[in-house]
């Protein structure tokens, strides 16, 4: 019984299938063509994106509310939601971002327009105003530009002031800038543009060199930093962390300025 078995195994595997008859052919077809699989995976993609667009609004939100918010007790948590929502996001996404936040947050152009009007109309008094009349015309002088510097200022510098405060803010704005600069390589876009410009003077002051601090680098210090150490030191070239290690053994003494805010 077995033997026959495996002669007829034989036979069966040495056959050569019959090609499908016009009508199994259109049932396979119909099968192949059904809506109910490509249904379900269409809606798995929309189910996705729709859960990422979902995700894009949330921190859209969080961006919004930490510029208008004006309670401190909750801006803390409006800031950490948007720096974690904002590494959740795809780069694509980023890109929609930072470009809202250079064009929905930027400066009011009909205000600063309206200011300027009013400033080219005011009559220029004399360097030293000798009465009553040429010190109130100084004194319009000094209003509209005392207005006309606030409504330059483009909104977004709110969240990166409050940014710049927050732990772990100042590292977040050079992550945000470095993103910036990489979409700027691949297209000019005058408004991101301004928020780049905008955001690298504000950096400038905030990284001056008067706000470093000198550091002894041990072996105890993060990994990251060491790493940063290895990869970056000119002076004195590093082969790797085994050959740093040896740098900061026994007697051997290693410095640094660093940020107080961005440590590692």
């Amino acid at each position: 019984m077995l033997g026959m078995n495996k002669k007829a195994l034989a036979i069966l595997m040495r056959t050569k299938m019959r090609p499908l008859s016009p009508a199994s052919q259109s049932k396979i077809s119909h099968m192949q063509l059904s809506p109910g699989g490509g249904n379900k995976l269409s809606t798995q993609n929309a189910n996705a994106s729709t859960n990422t667009e979902r995700e894009f609004e949330v921190v859209r939100e969080s961006m919004n509310s930490a510029i208008t918010m004006n309670k401190t007790e909750v801006l803390d948590a409006l800031l950490n939601d948007f720096s974690e929502g904002y590494f959740s996001l795809s780069g694509e996404n980023r890109r929609k971002l930072l470009l809202i936040l250079a064009r929905e947050h930027d400066l009011n152009r009909t205000q600063v327009h309206e200011l300027i009007k009013q400033y080219l109309g005011l009559e220029i008094p004399h360097a030293e105003p000798t009465n009553h009349e040429e010190e109130s015309r100084l004194a319009a002088f000094y209003r509209v530009e005392r207005n006309l510097r606030q409504a330059l200022k483009p909104m977004y510098e709110v969240l990166f002031e409050r940014l710049n405060t927050h732990p772990g803010g100042l590292r977040f704005l050079s992550i945000i800038r470095a993103d910036i600069v990489s979409i700027l390589e691949e297209e000019s876009i005058a408004s991101l543009r301004a928020l780049d410009s905008y955001l690298k003077e504000k950096l400038i002051t905030w990284l001056s060199p008067a706000a470093l601090e000198l550091h002894q680098i041990t072996w105890d210090d993060p990994a990251s930093l060491l790493e940063k150490i290895v990869a970056y030191e000119a002076v004195h070239p590093i082969s790797n962390l085994i050959d740093l290690k040896r740098r900061l053994g026994v007697g051997r003494r290693c410095f640094g300025y660093l940020h107080p805010a961005i440590p590692g």
